[in-house]
């Protein structure tokens, strides 16, 4: 059954392989067969590569896809390390997390402390009293956390109206800070606050680079804050690292590609959370940009079933929490999308919402979205002049950022298919726009 040289080279599985239904089913089934035959199909690997990657013989291999159950822990940690399957999948198979260990183990064998329990002494209350005060032992403290954690929130609330190169150096300030209290003296409790703080700024900034358009610092942040997700049991951070990631690859046309992630960040996403909404939002617009006006109508009402009991947060602006008003927007840009003309009365709606009194200056890139979806909708029914009105006021506010240009070039490239006049002026301040960015 076994090869000479075994687990040579873990196969390269993408990510949200394993946020597929198929392949969750496979995993609680333990259907070792049907999930070697999913790999083969997503990633073309051959029945060779999955025995060299599991250490396993190609006629064993082939028995399991066959109909052979694996039932030995050893052989499916073996599949597992192999397919580098992630912690959660590991979980649903059976299997103990990779990185469920390392924390205490580090904590309780540290091999540098002078200080050494004598097994055999008969005063065991001395020994816990000792392990107690070593676990005890911190330079951090929960003033410190407590500060870190309200800056987290600050951060995000800021997202709306800071620039995100400015608010991407805050970011990245308090995560080299975070990095060197990881490192410090600490009880198992306060690192597990560092790990949820590290994970929500990976997060932040990940966010933040997929608005400028830093594509490999966005992919090492998002890898960084789904790490820390995972270490840290956090399945929020987890389901908004999916949407996340799935807006990306939407800004970048792949609309497939957004709606598994959207779908996957759902199933992972805690009920009724506020990445559970942000997902569904997301899964809608990825059908409308698929062109699919049945699913996009059906995202749009589950969106709406899920805000109606949500009370409207202390800090609406907070990036990473729902409020309610944001669905108005999430519909009229949804709506845009899929041609719909209803998409107009929405973003009026949200314009006239985002100017009122009690929240001017607060939200002035949900205007500008805004003001590219009413454009586009306007277009869509020959309302030229005020169409090209509202696009221009967008492009000239300074609040698209490089990550919504391809939205802003919709609305140019549709006036300049039309022919009018408006349009030489909308193209070149796009362009100005485009190379001040």
């Amino acid at each position: 059954m076994d090869m000479p040289n075994r687990g040579l080279e873990p196969l390269r599985v993408p990510d949200e392989f394993w946020h597929r239904d198929d392949v969750a089913a496979g995993l609680r089934d333990r259907d070792v067969g049907a999930l070697f035959k999913l790999i083969q199909r997503y990633t073309g690997a051959s029945q060779t590569q999955l025995g060299i990657a599991a250490g396993l013989e190609q006629g064993y291999v082939s028995r399991i896809m066959a109909g052979r159950k694996v039932m030995a822990i050893d052989v499916l940690e073996r599949i597992a390390d192999g397919c580098a399957m992630p912690d959660h999948a590991r979980i649903t198979l059976g299997l103990a997390a990779r990185g469920s260990l390392d924390t205490v183990a580090l904590a309780i064998a540290d091999g540098s402390s002078s200080t050494r329990f004598d097994h055999g002494s008969p005063d065991q209350e001395l020994e816990s009293l000792e392990l107690a005060r070593r676990v005890a032992v911190t330079d951090v403290g929960e003033e410190t956390l407590a500060r870190l954690e309200q800056a987290v929130d600050d951060l995000a609330t800021r997202y709306p109206v800071t620039p995100p190169d400015e608010l991407l150096q805050a970011v990245r300030r308090h995560l080299s800070y975070v990095a060197r209290l990881v490192e410090a003296r600490k009880t198992l409790g306060e690192h597990q606050r560092l790990v949820v703080v590290g994970g929500w700024l990976s997060l932040l900034a990940a966010t933040l680079d997929i608005d400028l358009k830093h594509h490999r610092a966005a992919r090492a942040h998002l890898r960084t804050a789904q790490a820390l997700a995972l270490q840290a049991g956090h399945a929020e951070i987890h389901a908004w690292c999916l949407e996340t990631k799935a807006w990306s690859v939407l800004t970048d046309g792949d609309y497939s590609h957004a709606l598994a992630l959207s779908q996957a960040a759902q199933r992972i996403a805690p009920p009724g959370s506020s990445a559970h909404v942000q997902a569904t939002a997301q899964e809608g617009r990825a059908w409308a940009r698929l062109g699919q006006r049945k699913e996009t109508s059906d995202a749009l009402n589950r969106v709406a079933k899920l805000v109606s009991p949500m009370p409207r947060p202390d800090r609406p602006e907070h990036h990473y929490r729902y409020d309610p008003g944001k669905a108005v927007a999430y519909t009229a840009t949804t709506l845009a999308w899929v041609g719909d003309p209803a998409a107009e009365s929405y973003a009026r709606e949200v314009i006239y919402r985002m100017r009122t009194a009690e929240t001017a200056g607060r939200w002035p890139r949900r205007v500008a979205s805004a003001q590219l979806d009413l454009a586009l909708a306007l277009l869509a029914v020959e309302k030229l002049d005020e169409a090209c009105a509202h696009a221009q006021n967008a492009l000239e506010s300074g609040r698209v950022v490089p990550s919504n240009h391809w939205r802003a070039l919709e609305v140019v490239a549709a006036a300049e298919s039309r022919g009018l006049l408006e349009a030489r002026d909308l193209r070149e301040t796009y362009e100005a726009m485009r190379r001040g960015a």
